[in-house]
C-alpha cells in the first residue's frame, strides 16, 4: 500500500514541532489522528521512523534518511502549488483553438494582437476546418461552433449571435439586374454550400413560408470561398454578419431583399468538454472573447 501525502505531512511536522500534540495542534488535528497517522506510514515502510518515549521523539537511522526524502517530495508539491498559482495569476502555455475558417479569419485573427499584448505568455495555436472535429482526437482545447449544438458531452459558453443576409456585389447587380421579390431569385446565379443542406435553406418569406430552399448555381463547402465568389460578381450569396460586415460598410456587397428577409441569427458558442477542468489560459482566452464579442 502507498504512504499518503497527509501520512507525510504528518510525519514531517511531528520531526519539526517535536512532538505529537505540537503537530496536531499545527495541522488543527487530533493527536489520536496524528499518532494512528505515523503508525499507518511505518507499517507500509515495514520499519521504525521514530523512537518514542515518555520525554521525547527520535528519529531512527532509517527515519532519517526517510525524512530527507519526504521534506524533498512536499516541497516538490509546494513549488509545483505555486507555479500553478503564479499561471493562474499570469496564464501561460499552449493553446490550441479550432474555428471554421471564416470565423477564424474574420472575427478571431483581428482580435489576437490585443489578446497577445494582454496574454504574452499563452501561445495560441489556430486551426481551421469548415466541419465540427473531435476535440480530444485533434487535443484541440477549444473549438467554436456555428450553429446549434448538438454534442451533450461538451460544455458552452455562448459568445452572442450573426444574423444571416442575402448579398450581392453592385457588379453582379449592374450585370444581372436586382432582385424585386423572392420568386426573382430563381433567374439568378445562386452561391450555395455543399453541406450541410440547412445552409441552403435561405432566411427569406416567400411561399415556403420563412425559409427559402435554393439549387445552388455553385457550391462551396467554406463560407469565405463563397464571400471571395460574391466579391468578384460570380452571385447572390446567403451569410453571416461576422462575415460580411466590413464589406457591407464599404459597399463592396449590398443586401438585397431587405423586407423580405427574416431576422434569423445564427449562435456562435466557445465548446470545450464537460470534464475538462479549465485551466487559467483557457479561461482567459473565453472571457476575452465573450467580451470584445457581446
Amino acid at each position: 500500500m502507498k504512504t499518503t501525502i497527509e501520512e507525510l505531512v504528518a510525519f514531517r511536522t511531528v520531526v519539526d514541532t517535536g512532538s505529537i500534540t505540537a503537530a496536531a495542534e499545527q495541522l488543527s488535528q487530533t493527536v489520536s489522528g496524528i499518532s494512528r497517522a505515523l503508525s499507518r506510514l511505518e507499517q507500509k515502510l515495514e520499519t521504525t521512523l521514530l523512537r518514542r518515549t515518555t520525554r521525547r521523539l527520535e528519529l531512527t537511522e532509517e527515519g532519517a534518511a526517510f525524512l530527507l526524502r519526504t521534506r524533498a517530495i512536499l516541497d516538490a508539491i509546494d513549488d509545483a502549488e505555486e507555479q500553478l498559482a503564479a499561471r493562474r495569476q499570469q496564464p501561460a502555455g499552449r493553446l490550441r483553438v479550432n474555428a471554421a475558417s471564416p470565423f477564424m479569419l474574420h472575427a478571431i485573427v483581428p482580435l489576437v494582437p490585443e489578446f497577445r499584448r494582454l496574454f504574452p505568455q499563452i501561445s495560441l495555436e489556430l486551426d481551421t476546418d469548415d466541419l465540427p472535429i473531435d476535440l480530444l482526437e485533434r487535443r484541440t482545447d477549444i473549438a467554436i461552433r456555428i450553429g446549434p449544438l448538438r454534442d451533450s458531452t461538451l460544455h458552452a459558453r455562448p459568445l452572442g449571435t450573426h444574423r444571416l443576409r442575402v448579398l450581392a456585389s453592385p457588379g453582379y447587380l449592374e450585370a444581372h439586374g436586382k432582385p424585386r421579390k423572392v420568386a426573382d431569385l430563381a433567374g439568378h446565379a445562386l452561391l450555395g454550400f455543399t453541406q450541410p443542406e440547412s445552409l441552403n435553406r435561405w432566411p427569406l418569406r416567400g411561399v415556403h413560408g420563412d425559409e427559402w430552399p435554393i439549387a445552388p448555381t455553385l457550391a462551396a463547402s467554406s463560407g469565405e470561398t463563397l464571400r471571395q465568389l460574391a466579391l468578384a460578381g460570380v452571385g447572390i450569396v446567403c451569410l453571416s454578419d461576422f462575415m460580411t460586415g466590413a464589406d457591407r460598410a464599404s459597399g463592396a456587397l449590398v443586401q438585397l431583399l431587405a423586407r423580405e428577409t427574416v431576422d434569423v441569427r445564427q449562435p456562435v458558442n466557445a465548446v470545450y468538454y464537460r470534464n475538462t477542468q479549465l485551466s487559467a489560459r483557457i479561461t482567459s482566452f473565453l472571457d476575452f472573447l465573450t467580451q470584445r464579442m457581446a
